[in-house]
């Protein structure tokens, strides 16, 4: 498997690179935005470590650009710790969130953890229930027929509720099966994310199934009986 490391402090990509290679991952190192971009767009990963605060181009750019055209995997690494930035990084599509000073073992195990939940969500990776098909191996949602453009948390939280319909899903518990961690995340997240998913999904019409809001517990993807 091989690992983008970004970031312009030589000391954070030694260290990150000797522990990745530890693991058996190759590294390719990255010192700022558009050297990110620049190898991204020459080479294939299947994990992206993002530091925030780069040179020439930030992360946040950095990570909307990668995820026009990618669905990697990406761990935003910051030095601030402020719960707008945190959230910011999950808005625009980054997997996970680590701030500064951190544990190379921790960043390793959120690694393997995101890694998992891939394969796990991979082993059964296609879905059609009443005219909505979902492909999470190629990211893509079909409204009958219609291709539905959606981001890939977007995509993620409409698989997890429409692979159980009619089970209501706590936000934390949406926070923790789909960003994969629990005390991290903020329920924000998940209502922000499920606020666009509705809107951009009631475009099409769609009698057969809807989103519902379980008053007290989070949400839920509902069966229309009369359909």
């Amino acid at each position: 498997m091989k690992i983008l490391i970004a970031d312009d402090n030589p000391q954070i990509t030694a260290i990150l690179q000797s522990y990745a290679k530890k693991e058996g991952y190759e590294t390719t190192i990255a010192v700022d935005g558009f050297d990110v971009l620049t190898k991204f767009e020459h080479d294939t990963y299947e994990m992206v470590l993002l530091d925030v605060m780069m040179p020439k181009l930030d992360g946040f750019s950095v990570c909307k650009e990668i995820r026009k055209t990618s669905s990697v995997p990406i761990i935003m690494i910051t030095a601030r710790g402020e719960d707008y930035e945190r959230i910011m990084g999950l808005e625009i599509g980054a997997d996970d969130y680590i701030v500064k000073p951190f544990s190379p073992g921790e960043v390793m195990a959120r690694i393997k953890a995101i890694l998992r939940r891939i394969d796990k969500d991979h082993a059964k990776s296609k879905l059609s229930l009443k005219g909505l098909e979902i492909d999470l191996e190629a990211y893509k949602v079909l409204i009958n027929a219609h291709d539905v453009a959606l981001t890939k948390k977007e995509i993620e939280l409409l698989w997890t509720l429409a692979n159980n319909p009619g089970r209501a899903y706590s936000r934390e518990v949406l926070l923790d099966q789909i960003w994969g961690y629990n005390y991290y995340g903020d329920s924000r997240t998940v209502d922000s994310h499920m606020t666009r998913l509705r809107s951009k999904l009631d475009a099409y019409n769609h009698p057969g199934w809807s989103l519902k809001t379980v008053w007290g517990v989070g949400y839920k993807f509902d069966l229309e009986e009369h359909s």
